[in-house]
């Protein structure tokens, strides 16, 4: 975090290019996927399948049908209002008050992303366990460094 300023966190909140409001669509995982891709959060993108935890709607769960990163919002399947003239709208939902029960894993380069976000856990995991004893190495000889020659300065003429 860069301010702990509130103006400044709303301009840039409100001001963030795209490929920055990505990262703030993270939502958090159900604990089976927790254990199954050793990470916490992904970010929300359509095809996914979400329970709602917050808000009137809680404990309801559909599929994202649309996501507006301009708004920070998405949009759920089955979660509508009907409006005064009789037709339904579905209602946006902030990321954050949602959790993410099924992944949509049909880009390759979500996976690898999954991948490489919860390799970090499964590689501390293992420093824990294992506790290797190394033989202490003998010491290394000093080097000696050469002295420089020191540079006599001599005068010159001011020529005056």
């Amino acid at each position: 975090m860069k301010t702990t300023k509130p103006r400044k966190q709303r301009k840039r909140l409100y001001q963030a290019p795209l490929h920055k409001r990505y990262k703030r669509f993270s939502a958090p995982l159900s604990p089976s996927l927790k254990k199954s891709h050793n990470t916490n959060s992904v970010p929300v993108r359509t095809g996914d399948s979400v329970k709602i935890m917050r808000g009137d709607r809680r404990g309801s769960e559909g599929k994202v049908s649309r996501v507006d990163r301009t708004n920070y919002r998405i949009f759920v399947e089955g979660i509508t209002r009907e409006k005064v003239d009789g037709t339904t709208t579905l209602i946006p939902i902030h990321p954050s008050k949602v959790m993410i029960t099924h992944l949509n894993l049909d880009d390759k380069w979500r996976r690898e992303i999954l991948k490489r976000k919860g390799a970090g856990k499964e590689a501390e995991v293992p420093k824990e366990e294992i506790v290797e004893e190394k033989e202490p190495e003998p010491p290394k000889k000093e080097v000696k460094k050469k002295k420089r020659p020191t540079r006599k300065i001599t005068k010159k003429s001011g020529g005056t």
